[in-house]
């Protein structure tokens, strides 16, 4: 069975942009910094998260018998967890967020504080980083140990009933089991940033400080707990896009399951987010991220598996410049033209969320060989630029490849900081001319 799938040809990209403007203050090119790009995640994204889990249990899964409730009488006397600095994939601000659900505590924001987050660019700050208030005074406090022993003292009974056990002198023998058991406790304890390397730990070119990326004006709400494999792929996100948010603690046996009950109409499913912003509420980490990226980032990067694809698709090239000219026998025309398929709709995406102006042409079918409606352009590429696979995208008459590679190519341009000053620069030269 044939295959027929709509192809498009992108044109020149317009020198024009709405998307980006000049910052004030930069007469001439423009400043980046290098970030990442990151997808939405996967069926394996959400295996390995799944696997993290596991190698934490019991942590961070269920409310402490032991805890002074924030919900019961004593809440007024408890007090506020303000903001929370963090990192997602850290393992001191993993330990953090593990006892902050067992202590069944809403952190009024989580503040994304990775190295090239806006918080860090604003102000500098270890993570983690917690600020709480208690009888009107806010204290901040640093580093893992000291926030652990804040929150021991102030949200858990065992403490303040003193029943802290001192090692003897008789005990020594133990201790050296307790070594061991540390020492792979330690091993352990790094599994999950390990599972999950490369996520949670940046912020994406999508959402980099270089873009005009919308906002949220007021914190999103997250109900969530540190231990479900779904919430880690959201609170990933958050943090790659740079989102500051209102972590409300879910947990197991914790009472506010049933305050997100009555919001949903039932259910106490997590993650569930809701933002005042938009008075968006919703469930299942895939829509949430969906949502995430939609709404606060500047583009969605394809997924790995795409990226995988077009590896295959480099390694046919080769054939690909063969065929082309066999097929088109002779040709005459010298149209730069660009192609597409599922790369090419992901390319035209990428371009109208960063507000680029473009020029389409369609080639009409999916390049298989006999099976293109118009060889002659594809030679015609392949003359101009040295490479016939498609899409192929120009700036200003320039060529920067595909979606995945070239010189550099889109994602590569969009991750590098390069597509607004290829654009700007563009524009520069046309009012020159």
């Amino acid at each position: 069975m044939k295959c027929l799938i709509h192809a498009w040809l992108l044109g020149h990209v317009m020198t024009t942009c709405s998307g980006f403007t000049n910052p004030a203050g930069r007469n001439d090119k423009f400043e980046f910094t290098s970030t990442s790009l990151r997808s939405i995640p996967s069926s394996f994204d959400t295996l390995t998260s799944g696997l993290a889990s596991i190698t934490r249990i019991p942590r961070g899964v269920t409310v402490s018998p032991d805890v002074i409730s924030s919900v019961g009488p004593a809440a007024q006397f408890l007090p506020k967890i303000r903001k929370l600095y963090d990192i997602e994939n850290s393992i001191e601000c993993r330990t953090v967020r593990e006892r902050i659900t067992e202590y069944d505590l809403v952190i009024e924001q989580v503040i994304p504080a990775c190295p090239n987050s806006r918080a860090v660019a604003q102000n500098p700050i270890t993570v983690p980083t917690l600020v709480a208030e208690f009888d009107g005074k806010e204290q901040t406090l640093t580093g893992v140990d000291n926030i652990l022993n804040f929150l021991d003292d102030k949200f858990s009974t065992i403490k303040k009933e003193g029943t802290e056990k001192a090692v003897s002198d008789g005990e020594v023998e133990g201790d050296t089991v307790k070594m061991i058991f540390d020492k792979a406790s330690d091993l352990i304890a790094n599994l999950p940033g390990v599972l999950r390397l490369g996520r949670g730990s940046s912020v994406c070119s999508a959402a980099s400080m270089d873009f005009d990326v919308p906002r949220p004006a007021m914190p999103l709400i997250l109900y969530s707990y540190e231990g479900n494999q779904f919430c880690r792929l959201v609170r990933e996100v958050l943090t790659e896009l740079d989102i500051i948010y209102v972590c409300k603690s879910t947990g197991k046996e914790s009472p506010r399951r049933k305050e997100l009950a009555e919001i949903t109409g039932g259910s106490s499913q997590c993650p569930y987010l809701v933002d005042p912003n938009t008075n968006i509420k919703m469930a299942e980490s895939k829509d949430i991220i969906t949502y995430l990226y939609k709404t606060y980032a500047r583009f969605t990067s394809p997924s790995e598996t795409l990226q995988s694809a077009s590896s295959v698709t480099t390694l046919l090239s080769p054939l690909f410049k063969v065929l082309a000219p066999l097929q088109a026998g002779s040709f005459t025309e010298n149209e730069l033209v660009f192609k597409g398929n599922l790369a090419e709709a992901k390319a035209k995406a990428l371009l109208d969320n960063c507000g680029v102006k473009f020029k389409e042409i369609s080639l009409g079918k999916e390049w298989i060989p006999g099976l293109i409606n118009d060889d002659l352009r594809r030679v015609a590429l392949l003359s101009i630029t040295g490479q016939s696979s498609l899409p192929h995208i120009f700036i200003g008459g320039t060529s920067i490849g595909g979606l995945f590679s070239g010189s550099p190519g889109l994602l590569p341009a969009l991750e590098q900081g390069k597509l607004m000053e290829m654009i700007y620069d563009a524009r520069v030269d046309v009012g020159r001319q």
